[in-house]
């Protein structure tokens, strides 16, 4: 960016330069769509002899990129490099892994708008939801990078015990668990695999990213960005395919560590399947919620409804930070529900790398169907529709 930093603030008043620069990355993204891009393993580019398409939600005719259809044995190479990967990269100094790491943060800002663009065709976020998910994935691992600093590595020595006669010292020493696995969303592709996968690998863990299968190729883009900053062979592995056959391999008392965000019965799954490890292993299980807003009679209407409308329909609802329920108190109840129908009713549907597009299309036709399915048991259950 040229004179002004991208944050969720500013992406409400952006200046047409961000919009320019957008639309000419997406002109040379659609130029080149249809490619087949590998798996890497142990620093090297890995096909599997199946395929599969990843095509865009906006566009079913679109075809966007041709994916490896991983199997066990391509999880199992990719936890063996990680493996062998990690006593080399563990011993590497912290500040040449922040260096590193800040390299690929620097890469994925340069990268800003292509990847956005990709983003947006695979995904179906808007331009602006698009920009936020990659500039949030470059100031995470930035962030980690920072905390690496401002703890010293996280050696950190701590009071001393106030012992008559003894000078008792304390010192916390932060060390590397070994193989951490991150397994990511469709819906923050970019930051929900950079943002855990920065942390892992600057404080010294070899990492296995498996992205899911409706957003492989904007996961394989971010890879390159650490490829790209000089990580050593086998510190980052990327592995696509189903999430029963390649995602289930890699469920394995073999790593040491584990960040999924997902589904309710997968991330449980997860976790009692490494409860019958040898010794108990981080998890780290993000399964979404229904969140709720309430609305007093003290509110200000105008900026809740503009708040309850952005939260629920931001990414079409198909995210765990959406706002699922409405809870208003009876004074200010029809007040309320006819600004969120007004607002609703003003947002644009359709492509979403159209600047003037709010709401594009839900993630795949399983996740329409529920959608419909959704409707019909509200329907059923006496719920009425306001609009929409």
């Amino acid at each position: 960016m040229s004179d002004f930093k991208l944050t969720y603030a500013t992406m409400f008043n952006p200046p047409e330069e961000l919009h320019a620069r957008f639309d000419a990355a997406l002109t040379k993204v659609k130029a080149g769509l249809g490619s087949e891009h590998a798996m890497i393993i142990n620093g090297k580019d890995v096909r599997a002899k199946e395929k599969f398409e990843d095509r865009s939600p906006v566009n079913v005719d679109w075809l966007l990129a041709v994916m490896q259809k991983g199997n066990e044995e391509h999880a199992q190479e990719a936890l063996a490099a990680a493996r062998k990967a990690f006593p080399g990269w563990s011993r590497t100094p912290w500040q040449e892994r922040v260096r590193l790491l800040r390299k690929a943060a620097a890469l994925i800002e340069e990268r800003l708008f292509d990847l956005s663009a990709v983003m947006a065709l695979e995904v179906g976020k808007n331009r602006m939801e698009s920009l936020g998910d990659v500039q949030e994935t470059a100031d995470l691992i930035s962030y980690a990078c920072d905390q690496m600093e401002a703890n010293h590595g996280y050696i950190v020595e701590m009071g001393k015990d106030p012992l008559v006669g003894y000078e008792a010292r304390n010192v916390s020493v932060l060390k590397p668990y070994g193989v951490w696995l991150v397994v990511s969303p469709f819906n923050f592709p970019f930051a929900l695999t950079g943002g855990p996968t920065g942390a892992a690998l600057v404080t010294g863990n070899t990492v296995v990213i498996k992205p899911a299968t409706d957003t492989a190729w904007i996961v394989r883009l971010l890879v390159d960005c650490f490829r790209d900053a000089g990580l050593p062979d086998g510190v980052i592995n990327f592995v696509t395919g189903p999430g029963r056959t390649l995602g289930q391999a890699l469920v394995t008392c073999a790593v040491d560590g584990v960040t999924f965000t997902g589904s309710f019965d997968v991330g449980a799954k997860i976790f009692r399947d490494f409860s019958n490890c040898n010794w108990v292993r981080p998890i780290l299980l993000e399964l979404g919620g229904k969140n709720a807003v309430i609305v007093s009679r003290h509110a200000d209407l105008e900026r809740a409804a503009l708040g309850i409308v952005r939260s629920a329909f931001g990414l079409q609802g198909q995210k765990c930070s959406a706002a699922s329920r409405v809870f208003i108190e009876d004074p200010i109840y029809d007040d309320l529900t006819d600004r969120l129908k007004s607002l609703t009713g003003k947002l644009a549907i359709g492509d979403p790398t159209d600047r003037s597009v709010y709401l594009g299309p839900v993630i795949n036709e399983g996740a329409y169907k529920e959608f419909q399915e959704y409707c019909q048991e509200i329907a059923a259950g006496g719920g009425q529709f306001l609009t929409g």
